[in-house]
């Protein structure tokens, strides 16, 4: 690994992606992280794990100062980097996608100037274990392969492969100029005419701006719009939203606590779901309903915790050649396959009830519904991994996110005499008070909610019931379970998911950005608006200059820890504005009203 292309800080990483797969550029414009054609495919750039395989595009002359910006809307970046004048590099991947093919299109711009910029090509599928082979260069357009991988590089005649096997060149442009580079990674012979950069750059910006609302009203707006981009940028055609673009991006270093997000979790699509739901209706929402309609009925109660975004299911954990992140180990696969997440099933009640309000259900929604209602029936009182993925135990979490769920739906159906699921409201209801009628154990004497029947301990995902509903937002139980976390796991406007033993919060994990707008929600329903917001605005920061969060934030540190970009957290960060905007609408509209109306 060269000087210029050592792994980065995780907050210096932008994101480019199409839905399909999804690659991150550091500071120094190098693309080292990039699996093809597909999300949980091999990767063909592996350098961020410490392998070979990068793309390099970056100032010829090193004395300079980088900095990128989104065009708003996208995930169409620009790399920026300013020394004796202004380079630009405009990247994107290629929209709307092919999920056989890749298409990444990088445009050098002279914005103030002249700019000299080299460029490296090294592709090293599976994983860095397969070389460029077969190369050979026909009307100034490279093509060649790299182990079940065929490339085409258009806008690279000049480049001449180097002792090491990569191919390089220097590009010199007069200010105003620019030069479209554009690569093709693909699973198939490329036998077509090589695709016109003007063209690509129309259809990909004409893409992102139908996909992606406006977000007018929400306040932090052009943060929430983001936010909408990159939960869009990480959905597959086929619905399946993966967790995060990487794997093996250490959580804590040296923890042993790194794993492959590259996989479509149930509930982290629900949580996206209720995000996109809590903004409008959106087609994105309607291709995670989707997604889980057609899980819940192949799979019924044996429903998987995590899928591929083709809805195989995922392999196990293995571990990868690589030298790895430093502080990590390179992992590929999961063993989360292995568990039952009861609360996953209570999630997708509540997102088909969301979407269910915005009348986007059809009959096969329904029965799918009438599906996770069995399911729950079968398995509520049996133990399991919960939220956290750790040991199966009877959370309260698991159980109360059923409560809300079945609550959830059941209002709907209800609200609709004569609709689908009118005569079964009841019986859901029903079985929502059966379920919370059993959790008398998960009370701790303070009245607050227990994590277990024999964990004691307090656990932000225990703010989830009243914002969800499972229980009213005054009950003494929602009042001290908000009351406790507060006071045992905040620290700095940042909040922890529990206290792992004596040693100070932040010598355990990092806090979860999830959970810090967890509590803004719960604030915000409480009332606290002042407070509310200040988390929110705490949590929201918690990021690089291009946006993207990771799972956890390190509080000392101020870095990101885990893998890049954390799906939840994006859907967390935009349904937390929506809400916040709901109130302050509200509030706006209650100070406008007349005192006394008639």
């Amino acid at each position: 690994m060269n000087e210029l292309t050592q792994p980065r800080v995780l907050r210096e990483y932008a994101l480019i992606a199409d839905g399909e797969r999804g690659a991150m550029i550091g500071p120094d414009g190098t693309i080292d992280w990039l699996c093809v054609p597909r999300w949980d495919s091999p990767a063909a750039f592996a350098q961020l794990l410490g392998g070979p395989g990068h793309y390099t595009v970056t100032p010829a002359d090193r004395w300079y100062v980088w900095g990128g910006y989104y065009e708003n809307g996208s995930l169409i970046w620009h790399s920026r980097w300013t020394g004796g004048g202004v380079t630009e590099c405009r990247e994107a991947l290629a929209m709307p996608a092919d999920p056989g093919r890749c298409v990444i299109m990088r445009r050098i711009e002279a914005v103030e100037g002249p700019a000299k910029v080299r460029v490296e090509l090294d592709i090293a599928a599976g994983f860095g274990r397969d070389e460029m082979r077969d190369l050979k260069r026909s009307g100034g357009v490279w093509s060649g392969r790299s182990g079940r991988i065929r490339f085409r590089w258009t806008g690279a005649a000049k480049a001449s492969q180097s002792d090491d096997g990569a191919l390089s060149l220097v590009i010199s442009l007069p200010e105003g100029g620019h030069h479209d580079l554009v690569l093709e990674l693909a699973d198939q012979v490329l036998d077509d005419e090589p695709p016109d950069p003007e063209g690509l750059w129309q259809a990909t910006r004409d893409a992102w701006s139908r996909v992606v609302p406006d977000c007018a009203g929400l306040i932090a707006v052009r943060d929430a719009r983001h936010a909408y981009a990159v939960l869009r940028g990480l959905t597959s055609s086929t619905g399946a939203m993966v967790a995060a673009a990487t794997t093996s991006l250490p959580e804590r270093m040296e923890g042993g606590r790194n794993y492959d997000y590259r996989f479509a979790w149930i509930r982290d699509q629900c949580y996206s779901g209720m995000a996109i739901a809590a903004h409008g209706e959106h087609p994105l929402l309607d291709g995670t309903v989707r997604f889980l309609t057609e899980r819940v009925l192949e799979d019924g109660s044996d429903l998987e915790p995590a899928y591929t975004i083709t809805g195989q299911k995922i392999p196990g954990e293995r571990t990868l050649p690589l030298r790895g992140y430093p502080g990590g180990i390179a992992v590929a696969g999961n063993r989360v396959r292995s568990q039952f997440q009861l609360d996953c099933l209570g999630e997708v009640l509540n997102v088909l009830a969301a979407a269910a309000r915005l009348d986007r259900l059809t009959g096969e929604n329904w029965r799918a519904v009438e599906t996770v209602v069995a399911a729950i029936g079968q398995r509520w009182e049996k133990a399991d991994a919960g939220l956290w993925e750790i040991d199966d135990e009877r959370w309260a979490h698991s159980r109360l996110t059923c409560v809300a769920g079945l609550r959830s739906i059941a209002a709907v159906a209800s609200g609709s005499p004569g609709g689908y699921g009118y005569r079964q409201a009841a019986r859901w209801s029903a079985l929502a008070d059966e379920i919370l009628a059993s959790l008398p154990d998960c009370v701790h004497e303070e009245g607050r909610w227990q994590r277990s029947p024999g964990d004691e301990r307090t656990d932000a995902s225990l703010l989830l019931p009243m914002i969800r509903g499972a229980v009213p937002v005054d009950d003494p139980r929602s009042l001290a379970t908000l009351r406790a976390v507060r006071e045992q796991l905040a620290d700095d406007g940042y909040l922890y998911r529990f206290r792992h033993d004596s040693r100070p919060l932040h010598k355990s994990e990092g806090a979860f950005l999830l959970c810090g707008f967890w509590m803004a929600q719960a604030l915000a329903m409480r009332g606290e608006s002042a407070e509310a917001a200040r988390w929110f605005e705490r949590n929201r920061a918690a990021c690089g200059p291009a946006g993207l969060y990771t799972e956890e934030y390190d509080v000392g540190q101020r870095q990101l820890r885990g893998n890049l970009p954390q799906a939840f957290v994006h859907a967390a960060m935009l349904e937390c504005a929506a809400w916040l905007s709901a109130e302050a609408s509200a509030a706006d509209f209650a100070f406008e009203a007349p005192a006394n109306p008639v």
